[in-house]
């Protein structure tokens, strides 16, 4: 089962709007894809086939985002609120992103100046945060 989300940040200035979007296992707790872009259902696309087969045969779990439902088939899709509890990893994963980094606040000082270094720190942190997760689960 999957679990996935977008959370807002942007690059240089608060106008240069960046979603990274996330699927994490429920089970590991690992985030097995991500993409980054703008909110669109382009960008959902993205996620959904970087995603790997073995996981896109499973359930997943989204919030009511209209392009997780565009994308996601229906059988495998549930779109849930906060209230039901069934996003809550994810969603306890982009709380960990904004503790540990800086610059994914929505209020900081600190903030990319380029789409590069953005990407960069980010897959930094999810390499770190994996591999603490098999750590963990092990």
């Amino acid at each position: 089962m999957l679990e996935l989300d977008e959370l807002w940040s942007f690059v240089l200035k608060k106008t240069n709007q960046v979603w990274i979007w996330i699927a994490l296992c429920r089970k590991t707790r690992q985030v097995v894809a991500y993409t980054i872009g703008d909110r669109s259902e382009v960008t959902c696309r993205w996620l959904w086939e970087s995603i790997s087969p073995l996981y896109r045969i499973g359930h997943c779990f989204t919030d009511f985002w209209r392009a997780y439902q565009a994308v996601i088939p229906e059988e495998q899709h549930s779109a849930v609120g906060k209230e039901a509890g069934e996003t809550t990893h994810v969603e306890r994963w982009n709380n960990t992103l904004r503790q540990r980094l800086g610059r994914f606040v929505r209020k900081t000082l600190f903030f990319s100046k380029t789409f590069v270094m953005h990407e960069s720190c980010l897959q930094l942190f999810l390499h770190r945060y994996n591999r603490e997760c098999v750590i963990r689960f092990t």
